[in-house]
């Protein structure tokens, strides 16, 4: 199983582009302006959206995706695209993207019969089943209904943890403390000079990720690598080097980046 970063910045400037991931050519965690990295032909070959929550900077790929695809897919037979998310997060998308006024609904394009996305809905802790892929929707404390995806090559083995948009959240620890976790992908959006705006956004800055249990992953025989993702543009020097302050040793994701479990 490979993962490949397309996004992984708290917003845009040149170079840093919003969160997503590539699995396997076929499914995408979250669709932000990072999928725009994609081929055409890459875009085509994606099956399964995986969306932690509906904040713009996580779903703006979503209506654009389907426009550039259609006309492909239906050239070649292929199904429609899956769109999974918590119920409140597909009625956001209902109500505020494919409502005909921002953009049209592709839940009805170009047939409503035959339409390039259909809505899934999942619940935390519901494992999804992607061919061999495992894949476990995981708790996350942000302002609005979101989750964090906990993904898995094959029933057993170690699996690659994306927390998607979060605060401190006690539920998360409880279960990655019971999962074998190699790569541990979270966000750290704010600096600790802005520890009050990343608590009223719950979301963590250097300070609050270091007071989470993170030695329960680090000191297993196996211990999970730290990546941080969200970072405002122009702030990842800062925020890493209080994490180094704070104790914390971990990588500073970069669009480009991949992974490959067995």
């Amino acid at each position: 199983m490979n993962i490949r970063v397309l996004g992984c910045a708290g917003a845009i400037a040149a170079g840093s582009f919003t969160t997503s991931f590539l699995l396997d050519g076929d499914v995408l965690i979250d669709a932000g302006t990072g999928v725009g990295t994609l081929t055409l032909e890459e875009l085509a070959g994606i099956d399964h959206i995986l969306l932690s929550h509906s904040h713009l900077d996580h779903v703006l790929g979503v209506p654009l995706l389907a426009d550039s695809v259609m006309r492909m897919r239906a050239a070649a037979g292929r199904g429609p695209i899956r769109v999974h998310g918590l119920p409140e997060t597909l009625q956001a998308l209902r109500d505020h993207l494919f409502n005909n006024r921002i953009w049209p609904d592709f839940t009805r394009l170009p047939t409503a019969q035959q339409p390039v996305l259909v809505l899934e809905p999942f619940a935390v802790g519901q494992a999804l089943a992607l061919g061999e892929r495992r894949i476990e929707v995981l708790s996350a404390a942000h302002t609005v209904p979101a989750v964090g995806f906990a993904v898995f090559a094959r029933a057993q083995g170690p699996c690659w943890v994306f927390t998607g948009d979060t605060g401190p959240n006690e539920a998360l620890w409880q279960r990655l403390a019971q999962l074998p976790v190699a790569h541990l992908v979270i966000e750290t959006s704010f600096c600790d000079e802005e520890a009050t705006l990343a608590q009223l956004s719950r979301h963590l800055c250097p300070s609050s990720l270091a007071a989470q249990p993170l030695q329960q992953l680090q000191q297993s025989q196996e211990p999970a690598q730290l990546h941080i993702t969200h970072v405002k543009p122009g702030e990842v020097r800062t925020v890493m080097a209080q994490l180094r302050r704070h104790g914390v040793k971990a990588h500073a994701l970069r669009t480009g980046d991949r992974w490959q479990l067995d």
